[in-house]
């Protein structure tokens, strides 16, 4: 039943997609409860990969709980698992706000007597009065919309339950988990076919730019989003929009309006009863209309990273060419942290950057502490990378992994090795490429980082070349037990850690012989370091080749 389930799927699985569900399927079958986290971006066939855990889960007589944020994000699901699920003896049912307290009742009731199978939901599963049957599974989607107490509750939920965790922008302190380790993590980045890239703007308020976005839109028979995330003054700003566009039909809806009303709003705006959708975050998740494809958010600098970028993820979901515009105040200054948010949007507009972003939202915010509520933990006192390997060191630890510790070998050149400001002109991003090839421990690695460099900035300068050869040099001779290198005129001394060549006799032995056999050019110091003798001053190539040299002697290039 589960392959015919499989086949009955309407589209070609994407590699990454195949991949996924093969991860979550075998993560299930283990001794141990699964911790999976799927990232990708909107549309991505994220919702598949539930379906098909989903699947599993219910022929192995379990049930199985969708938490969603969103009562619309509840309804659309329930739509899309019945539709899946209509050719199987599976019970899939929904419980939101859409419901009355009797409908509640009924189905808090059958899902205590286990005659529903799925049930999907927003906050109102993590109710105390909710009891399983025999539940196995819990699919988490768009786990960045629920806040630190929602997560106790679901602590207690998930205890011996496989969960199942999707989005398209994880968290920082979800991604910090995948980092480490302790929660499994796979990726769907291949885009669906004749899926394109979302063209995004950072506008300033301005009534000009605001009236020629919207009507090119409606001009090619297209629809609108307007994100307004101010119930108390919406109906004003509908007025402004009359007024600037006065033949465009707008429709408003927002969270505290009445269900049967609001869905009916949603619905209207889906058969292109209206043109404009002015409405809060409400449309944040679950809404998938192919011929809305401009997007305008207006004050984008008070909103979240993950937050916009679900947003935008609402329009380019067709083959047609989609616009996101951000819209910043004309008057006043936006604060730094919102500045570089959106930057990084404008950065990774293209299709699947969802993990991208989230990368960035953890350098912007730092990732939590990973055990509690707190948003910051030690982390603020400590700086994120060293906690991260303090971390990674206790993680290891426990599970009986043999450390791997890499020592960086200090090189002392006399000659200028930087990266210079005219080259890289943005301090940050000159930063970031210094942190990228500091940390680069593998050859390969650094290679890539040098041609990503290259590709980007052009043709190398000569103070960045020589820091160039000094990297390669260090990761070269990595393995020879060398701590430090001095370059003085026609010399370079060798200083040897006498810790690891303790350890390591066959090396130490090797190295022994290599330069006491050559007494002309390299000569042995009673402090156990080496001077190697070259007739001309050293040059930044001459250290390269040297390592090289050295390295082959060894047998570790």
């Amino acid at each position: 039943m589960f392959k015919e389930f499989e086949l009955s799927f309407a589209f070609e699985e994407t590699p990454d997609q195949e991949k996924a569900i093969q991860d979550v399927l075998e993560d299930m079958q283990q001794q141990y409860p699964m911790d999976r986290l799927v990232c990708g971006d909107v549309g991505f066939g994220k919702t598949e990969v539930a379906m098909r855990a989903a699947m599993k889960a219910v022929l192995d007589k379990k049930q199985v709980v969708v938490l969603v944020p969103t009562t619309v994000l509840a309804l659309q699901h329930y739509h899309s698992f019945k539709k899946r699920f209509e050719n199987f003896p599976v019970n899939v049912d929904f419980i939101s706000r859409f419901k009355t307290a009797k409908e509640k009742t009924q189905v808090l009731k059958k899902v205590t007597e286990g005659k529903v199978d799925i049930l999907i939901g927003t906050h109102a599963v993590l109710s105390d009065k909710l009891e399983f049957h025999d539940l196995g599974l819990l699919v988490i989607d768009e786990e960045h919309r629920f806040g630190v107490a929602h997560k106790e509750k679901l602590k207690v939920l998930k205890t011996g339950v496989d969960v199942l965790t999707m989005t398209a922008t994880p968290i920082p302190r979800t991604l910090q988990l995948s980092f480490l380790g302790i929660r499994d993590l796979s990726l769907i980045q291949t885009a669906p076919p004749r899926r394109q890239a979302i063209k995004t703007y950072i506008i300033k308020d301005d009534d000009l730019t605001l009236k020629s976005a919207i009507e090119k839109e409606l001009a090619r028979g297209g629809q609108i989003y307007y994100v307004h995330n101010r119930v108390h003054d919406i109906e004003e700003h509908e007025i402004y929009l009359k007024k600037l566009v006065p033949k465009a039909r707008i429709s408003v809806t927002h969270g505290q309006m009445n269900e049967r009303e609001l869905e009916k709003r949603i619905n209207d705006f889906y058969d292109h009863k209206s043109d404009i959708l002015l409405a809060t975050t409400i449309i944040e998740s679950g809404i998938d209309i192919p011929n809305a494809n401009t997007m305008i958010i207006d004050r984008a600098d008070t909103y979240g990273l993950a937050q916009l970028h679900q947003l935008r993820g609402r329009i380019g979901r067709s083959d047609r060419k989609a616009y996101a515009y951000f819209m910043v105040p004309g008057t006043r200054l936006i604060s730094e942290t919102a500045q570089r948010r959106l930057q990084a949007l404008q950065t990774y507009a293209e299709m699947g950057s969802g993990f991208a972003l989230a990368s960035s939202d953890m350098e912007i915010r730092g990732a939590g502490d990973i055990l509690g509520g707190e948003q910051s933990g030690h982390i603020e006192s400590i700086g994120l990378e060293f906690y991260m390997d303090l971390l990674q060191e206790a993680i290891q630890d426990i599970r009986g992994e043999q450390k791997v510790s890499v020592k960086n070998i200090e090189i002392q050149a006399p000659f200028s090795a930087y990266i210079p400001n005219n080259y890289i002109n943005d301090h940050a991003l000159r930063l970031k490429y210094y942190k990228r090839l500091s940390n680069a421990n593998e050859a390969t690695r650094l290679e890539d980082i040098i041609s990503e460099i290259t590709d980007a900035f052009g043709l190398t300068p000569r103070e960045l070349e020589a820091l160039y050869s000094i990297l390669r040099s260090r990761v070269t001779i990595q393995p020879l037990g060398i701590r430090l290198v001095k370059i003085a005129g026609s010399n370079i001394h060798l200083y040897f850690d006498q810790e690891i060549l303790n350890h390591n006799h066959q090396l130490r032995d090797k190295m022994l012989n290599f330069f006491m056999n050559k007494p002309k050019l390299y000569k042995l110091n009673p402090d156990t370091s080496v001077t190697c003798l070259f007739k001309e001053s050293i040059t930044h190539h001459m250290l390269w080749e040297f390592s090289k040299h050295i390295a082959g002697q060894m047998g570790v290039c």
